[in-house]
């Protein structure tokens, strides 16, 4: 799949979802600069929000560990994916249709948290630990603007 199909994916599937496709877009190469293969473990999230899980549900080890990487070309968080409504497989956010979609839905929660407010929900997204990431994406935002 060439970068041009995935951009096409993004812009249709951001519009379905209510958002800004060239926000979208911007997310996309702010995170994975458009790999949909890429995946980053992330230990410090697993110790703050997979392990408690761990000791009130039954959920294998695999799946645990598989909740703490951010997947595919929005590097959604596997347990985000989870807590809004996502059953299948965490490697399948690697496929740019289902990954950009869940991206957007998680994007769309945390715009929806931030009241609208696009550089809140945008930190919210990043998980508020690069306080330049929300100038970082909107950047980026005018060079997918149709």
């Amino acid at each position: 799949m060439t970068q041009a199909d995935m951009i096409n994916i993004a812009r249709t599937t951001a519009q379905d979802e209510g958002l800004f496709p060239e926000l979208v877009c911007a997310v996309i190469e702010q995170e994975s600069s458009w790999n949909p293969f890429s995946i980053r473990y992330e230990p410090a999230f697993f110790e703050h929000y997979v392990k408690p899980i761990m000791d009130t549900t039954t959920i294998s080890i695999t799946e645990a560990q598989a909740r703490a990487f951010s997947w595919g070309l929005m590097q959604t968080m596997g347990q985000t994916v989870r807590e809004l409504g996502f059953t299948g497989n965490m490697a399948s956010l690697c496929d740019p249709p289902i990954g950009i979609l869940w991206g957007c839905k998680v994007l769309a929660h945390k715009l929806a948290m931030a009241e609208g407010n696009t550089e809140k929900a945008l930190l919210l997204y990043n998980g508020g630990g690069n306080l330049q990431y929300p100038a970082q994406v909107l950047a980026r935002m005018e060079k997918y603007k149709t």
